[in-house]
């Protein structure tokens, strides 16, 4: 971009004495100023829909009016002022604060690259992340960690027992008898029958419950990269 310098002090002419050739202004001259605007001006931007070629570079605003068009602005500025790279990387910051996690789905490149600023290590691997819960003692601490893939259900038996002594009838009769099967008599004519057996029928059988296995207990999921910016 060129800048108009006068080639000739028109000015200067008019203290110069009559006579004097120099005071006369030439053709030339007028020419040659002519010639010096004309390149100023093609290599000026024009103000509606400027085209810009090279690489356009804003002052940084350090002796420059804050309310200026031509200097980084905030990061909260929502205004129509122009944005340079550098207020693109102040606002992509102010996205990402350290302590923030940052995800991508397809790419295992370092945030750091991928954004151009701060330090970001991989994080929470094999892990699903849940949100802080001060009232449950599971989740109440920032990257507080637990839970198993394991683990389904603890293995355990189960046991039953069962206890019979025998059993009675009662029966009326006059009839008295001896062995298996015998009726006895007591007062008031009230007799029991003892059984031969005690077996009730009833059948007990231990059944062991639950499993353990790898990697079966685990909710629906999608893996994603994670990063976490340390600085």
């Amino acid at each position: 971009m060129s800048n108009y310098t006068k080639s000739t002090n028109f000015a200067t002419k008019d203290t110069l004495p009559a006579g004097d050739t120099n005071k006369i202004v030439k053709g030339t001259e007028i020419d040659t100023e002519y010639n010096n605007i004309a390149t100023s001006i093609a290599t000026k931007a024009d103000l509606a829909s400027p085209t810009f070629t090279g690489t356009v570079t804003l002052p940084n605003g350090t002796s420059l009016p804050t309310d200026t068009t031509a200097i980084t602005q905030s990061s909260s500025d929502n205004s129509t002022k122009l944005a340079t790279t550098a207020f693109v990387k102040t606002a992509l910051q102010a996205i990402y604060p350290v302590g923030s996690i940052y995800t991508n789905a397809t790419s295992s490149t370092n945030p750091g690259t991928l954004l151009g600023f701060g330090t970001w290590i991989a994080f929470g691997a094999g892990r699903v992340m849940v949100g802080l819960d001060s009232s449950n003692a599971a989740f109440d601490t920032s990257e507080e960690t637990g839970g198993s893939a394991n683990s389904v259900l603890v293995s355990h038996t189960h046991t039953a027992t069962v206890t019979d002594t025998g059993h009675t009838h009662g029966v009326f009769s006059t009839t008295n008898t001896s062995g298996a099967g015998a009726i006895s008599g007591s007062g008031n004519n009230t007799f029991s029958i003892a059984t031969s057996s005690s077996t009730t029928g009833i059948t007990v059988s231990n059944s062991t419950e639950g499993s353990s296995a790898t990697n079966a207990n685990l909710q629906p999921y999608i893996v994603v990269y994670m990063w976490k910016r340390t600085a």
